[in-house]
């Protein structure tokens, strides 16, 4: 996060839907130019953080900031500055210049700037030869462009995005969260971005914050989050084991040697030997072996473990492993399972790079 004044900061939020707390949140900061999404399950807060900093709703307490000077609901001039994306496009019936020159029209822009606007734009989204079609003929994912298409045209500083891809299909969406990543980061749009879709968040993400029941529970870069988890809930959620504790015996090469459980692991730090720390590694990034043939390899961490549980999930598989007292978990092929006849109990060796390991103090 920069020095900087961020450009969003809301500090001290609550709201209070029925009398029930929804959402708690002592501090959440956006700097210009970063997209910052907000994950977790549905009923997690998400939309609510989104629409108070967004200034559509009023909070039950707390402050709202933007480029330094307070703002409320009734600040017009700062939710002109705003443009948002749903769930749904909400196209009216007309072609798809028309429907990304509306805003414009709106805020009384000449007939040729809009043009000039609108021409570039819907170029931008990928939809220049659809910029005369009926804007009620598009695929789910062409209308979602335009209404992304509609709310660049307005040239925000800031971009709100609530879910703009969950009603897709899998392989239209893996397209456009590219596509949304690549256009956020071009036009440099200070963005919040409202998903429960973990992959979407790492694609398209500079920092991330994992909400539960209207409170963070982890925030940072993607890679940070994502890569290391500090609390049981949070290990769950992201697909990893339970935290893993230990402490730095030594550094060699600015490689630190961490003693968890008896275990040795190999990761990048800059902590200091005698540091207790939480160690994570991604089940991606663990390479299993047969026991028997191991091949070449310069990753630095190669560990025997034992088989605890399989676990299938569509084209690959979880499998749990637990070398010494140390639990963690890798990602397989189905064909890697059966090529290496996986079940409990049966003996792997674990590869996985010291690059690959995320490492926090502990707290």
């Amino acid at each position: 996060m920069s020095d900087k004044t961020p450009l969003i900061l809301a500090e001290n939020i609550r709201q209070k839907y029925r009398r029930r707390l929804v959402l708690d949140v002592d501090h959440f900061a956006v700097a210009e130019g970063e997209t910052h999404a907000l994950l977790g399950p549905s009923g997690a807060g998400k939309s609510t953080l989104l629409r108070i900093v967004g200034l559509l709703e009023k909070p039950a307490a707390g402050e709202v900031t933007i480029d330094g000077q307070p703002v409320t609901h009734r600040s017009r001039q700062s939710r002109m500055m705003m443009a948002a994306v749903f769930q749904k496009p909400y196209l009216f019936n007309g072609t798809v210049a028309e429907n990304v020159a509306y805003g414009l029209k709106l805020r009384g822009v000449s007939a040729s700037e809009r043009e000039r606007r609108v021409r570039e734009t819907v170029g931008s989204v990928g939809l220049d030869a659809m910029a005369d079609a009926s804007a009620l003929t598009l695929s789910g994912g062409e209308a979602q462009r335009v209404a992304l298409a509609r709310a660049l045209v307005l040239d925000p500083r800031i971009l709100l995005l609530d879910e703009p891809l969950s009603y897709l299909d899998p392989l239209i969406k893996r397209q456009l969260v590219a596509d949304f990543s690549r256009i956020l980061h071009e036009t440099g749009v200070t963005t919040v971005y409202v998903t429960h879709d973990q992959d979407e968040a790492m694609v398209v993400a500079d920092r991330l914050s994992i909400m539960h029941e209207g409170r963070f529970v982890r925030t940072g870069g993607v890679d940070e989050v994502m890569g290391l988890p500090t609390n049981d809930w949070v290990a769950d959620f992201i697909g990893m084991e339970a935290p893993i504790h230990g402490r730095i015996v030594g550094v060699e090469e600015d490689v630190a040697q961490i003693d968890c459980d008896g275990v040795s692991v190999y990761a990048m730090t800059c902590l200091p030997v005698g540091s207790d720390v939480v160690v994570g590694v991604r089940p991606e990034d663990v390479t299993l072996f047969a026991s028997d043939s191991l091949p070449a390899s310069s990753a630095r961490n190669i560990l025997h473990c034992v088989v605890e549980e399989i676990e299938p999930r569509g084209v690959t598989a979880r499998v749990r492993v637990k070398a010494g007292g140390l639990p963690f978990a890798a990602a397989v092929s189905r064909a890697s399972a059966q090529e290496l006849q996986l079940e409990a109990g049966s003996q792997v060796v674990a590869v996985f790079k010291a690059t690959a390991v995320r490492v926090g103090a502990a707290s």
